[in-house]
């Protein structure tokens, strides 16, 4: 387990006994939400379509971790997963959607086909998974939560990422809808948006480096003050604010999105 999850970590580990279901858990902020979870005492399933990466990410997890191999895209994928859950676990908590693909194109670079492409693995791909996994919710007895892992893409507007930023907004409003219909349930449903996150996502497309370590990204984000904070982010500066909504404390936070961005979107 990293020892980047560490700060925060409570002695009472708070989820002890939770099913907790993060989907794309096998690297990035997938991954470092797992072992948050694990680390707080969850059985936690790693799902992710890099079967090699997630049984890795498993096996550190402890013997009460679950690998399975999901593709969100695919309804057949997801629903022999949750058949997994179900017949290792009986239920689930938790439930993270986090797996997305990134995709930096425009309108004038993107065709109908890219678009819908994407929206059917960062958009679909979180309603296949939750309409699969609902029932399994409703099974158990703790305070159910659904996380979404949006993006401030999907509040704010920006230039070549246009079936991104669809996707995640459409997730925005996702959230909040979902926290009407499962509120008389006890359900909590709320979302993260990261900013500028130093995973492999954040690399920069010819594979020459991260975004976060070239000229424009800190003469315009550091040396000008657009990230308040003067960093980009971790996956463990997103798995704090996760364990928050997925606990206890939050019992009474649903509906809401929460933006972790080191303060980025309050200076556009």
């Amino acid at each position: 387990m990293t020892t980047e999850t560490s700060p925060g970590i409570s002695a009472a580990r708070r989820l002890d006994g939770r099913v907790a279901v993060v989907t794309g858990a096998a690297r990035g902020i997938g991954r470092a939400i797992a072992e948050r979870f694990a680390a707080e005492g969850a059985q936690v399933v790693v799902l992710d379509i890099a079967e090699a990466e997630a049984r890795e990410v498993a096996a550190g997890l402890g013997p009460n971790a679950l690998a399975l191999r999901g593709d969100i895209a695919d309804p057949a994928s997801v629903t022999a997963c949750a058949r997994a859950i179900e017949a290792r676990y009986g239920r689930c908590d938790i439930l993270v959607n986090n797996a997305a693909i990134l995709d930096s194109a425009g309108i004038d670079t993107m065709s109908f086909e890219h678009y819908r492409r994407v929206l059917d693995i960062n958009q679909d791909g979180a309603v296949r998974v939750t309409l699969a996994l609902l029932p399994l919710m409703r099974c158990a007895q703790h305070n159910r939560k659904i996380l979404n892992i949006v993006s401030i893409q999907g509040v704010r507007g920006t230039h070549d990422s246009l079936a991104y930023a669809t996707a995640k907004g459409a997730l925005v409003n996702f959230t909040r809808a979902l926290a009407c219909d499962l509120g008389a349930e006890n359900i909590t449903v709320n979302a993260l948006a990261p900013g500028f996150i130093d995973t492999q996502m954040a690399q920069l497309p010819d594979g020459s480096g991260h975004e976060h370590e070239t000229d424009w990204f800190r003469d315009i984000y550091i040396k000008y003050g657009r990230i308040p904070l003067q960093r980009p982010g971790t996956p463990a500066d997103i798995a704090g604010p996760a364990f928050f909504l997925c606990s206890d404390d939050a019992r009474y936070v649903t509906g809401q999105i929460l933006l972790v961005d080191g303060g980025v979107s309050s200076t556009f």
